[in-house]
């Protein structure tokens, strides 16, 4: 018996023993990211199919490889799900964003924000309203697309009615659009982000002002000068007031509604935790859509979930409305669930540690580091046209180097979204740069110039990255809480 035991615990023993593996050669950790560009340049770049396939079928190859060098399936499912395992915090958020933003157009806080932004719209400097206007809606919605289609399209055709030329009118529109999703807690981006990078999502949105704000503040600027030869010109805005007749008359007002984005910027402010701070606000706002809309609240409920659906009657209000609920966040969930699968299986065979050692040879600074990481996000940019895979693949590839310098996370995720998401629209081959040629009627060569922030935060990044300036150091292990 005591012969048996002896034998049982030496098994045991043997079972966390993990065996030693050959070190991969350069070329073969090469082979998975060169196999996932080829995959995601000509399948999703050229014949549109879905990003998740193409992810599984480069982590499948990687697989293959790993299993060659004697990994075995249990070692690289352990790979998959610590990488996962990782970014579900951040997921979880993602998911609640979703809960939020059903919930705050139900209650009427998102319309009244719209409404307020519509306000302040001016005749007499159209561009710096425009790009304004556009931002702040972009920010409380969370979507550029839905901004460019539904006010963009209000701002083109005054535009046009003015005289004033259509490509600043667009780049103005856009640039303001993507300013707002950009720092938007409610963006499936600016979640992605902080998400790849192993970041907090409220530090991020903090950090990136550095980059964003200045590069916005010289497009207003710019906005403002050129603007300046359309004084006197009158406006017709019987688009824009029939944009704000058809949410008066769907939604009831009051400044009560302005009490969750309150309780969220009290939470951010204060530090405390994420995820509370949102289900505590959306709570509130579907209290508030009881009082105040006096909908059953059965469709409270549906919208937290499944989303909101507009039935005001009129197309370009119900677009911008339909939209939020938890189930409208599975996409960008089911993508960062492929994308960390492909990750966690290089990171495992030690793959991802090769192309590091070899790419940290030539990094010899933090400046290096973050232009590289820059200059990586704008080639699956215009390799893909995603601003998920921008995000996503420089992200999981570069966090580990960033570790190693000592820069806190947040540097990475804001660096992918300076050369990532904001590159995108500026793809002629991308959807989002054929959806914005496609809704203002502009070509995305004539609007491009006019984007001054879509670009000019990458100047600001680089700038910073060499200065130091606005440069966070790493101050603890896990970024992902407040404050890091």
């Amino acid at each position: 018996m005591q012969v048996f035991r002896k034998q049982l615990r030496f098994v045991r023993s043997m079972e966390f023993v993990m065996p030693e593996h050959k070190r991969p050669t350069l070329l073969l950790s090469l082979i998975p990211l060169l196999l996932m560009a080829f995959f995601l340049g000509v399948g999703y770049g050229v014949y549109r199919i879905r990003a998740e396939i193409l992810l599984l079928l480069s982590a499948t190859a990687a697989g293959l490889l790993a299993r060659l060098q004697g990994y075995s399936w249990k070692e690289l499912q352990d790979g998959i799900v610590d990488s996962i395992k990782s970014a579900l915090p951040a997921m979880l958020i993602v998911i609640c964003v979703g809960l939020l933003i059903g919930s705050w157009i139900a209650s009427g806080t998102i319309p009244m924000l719209i409404d307020l932004g519509l306000r302040l719209i001016s005749p007499t400097y159209f561009l710096l309203t425009a790009c304004v206007v556009c931002s702040l809606v972009s920010l409380f919605t969370g979507t550029s697309w839905g901004t460019v289609g539904t006010l963009g399209i209000a701002f083109i055709g005054i535009a046009q009615g003015l005289g004033i030329p259509q490509a600043p009118a667009a780049g103005a529109i856009i640039a303001g659009a993507y300013f707002g999703d950009k720092l938007s807690p409610f963006s499936d981006t600016t979640n992605l982000a902080p998400i790849a990078a192993k970041s907090n999502l409220f530090d991020h949105i903090r950090h990136t002002l550095w980059t964003t704000g200045p590069a916005w503040l010289i497009g207003l600027a710019v906005y403002f000068i050129v603007g300046l030869s359309y004084r006197g010109q009158t406006v017709e805005t019987a688009q824009i007031a029939q944009l704000q007749l058809h949410l008066q008359t769907a939604f009831r007002f009051h400044w009560t509604l302005l009490l969750p984005p309150a309780l969220v910027l009290y939470f951010a402010v204060r530090k405390l935790p994420t995820i509370p701070g949102m289900v505590a606000a959306s709570l509130l706002a579907s209290f508030l859509a009881l009082v105040w809309q006096q909908g059953p609240w059965q469709q409270v409920f549906n919208a937290m979930t499944s989303g909101y659906v507009s039935q005001t009657g009129y197309a370009d209000i119900d677009n911008l409305l339909s939209r939020g609920g938890m189930m409208s966040m599975m996409d960008v969930t089911l993508i960062a669930f492929c994308a960390f699968a492909f990750a966690g299986i290089v990171q495992r065979a030690g793959m991802l540690q090769v192309l590091l050692d070899h790419l940290l040879q030539h990094v010899k600074n933090r400046g290096s580091l973050v232009v590289s990481t820059s200059l990586s996000s704008v080639a699956v940019a215009l390799i893909t046209g995603s601003s998920f895979l921008s995000i996503l693949i420089p992200g999981e590839l570069f966090a580990p180097a960033f570790r190693q310098m000592g820069l806190a996370a947040k540097n990475l995720s804001r660096t992918t979204e300076d050369s990532g998401t904001v590159v995108v629209p500026l793809v002629p081959w991308s959807m989002a740069g054929v959806y914005m040629a496609g809704t203002l009627g502009v070509s995305t060569v004539e609007y491009a110039p006019w984007c001054l922030m879509c670009y000019l935060g990458i100047v600001f990044a680089w700038l910073y990255a060499f200065t130091g300036f606005a440069l966070a150091p790493r101050i603890r292990e896990d970024e992902t809480q407040p404050g890091s």
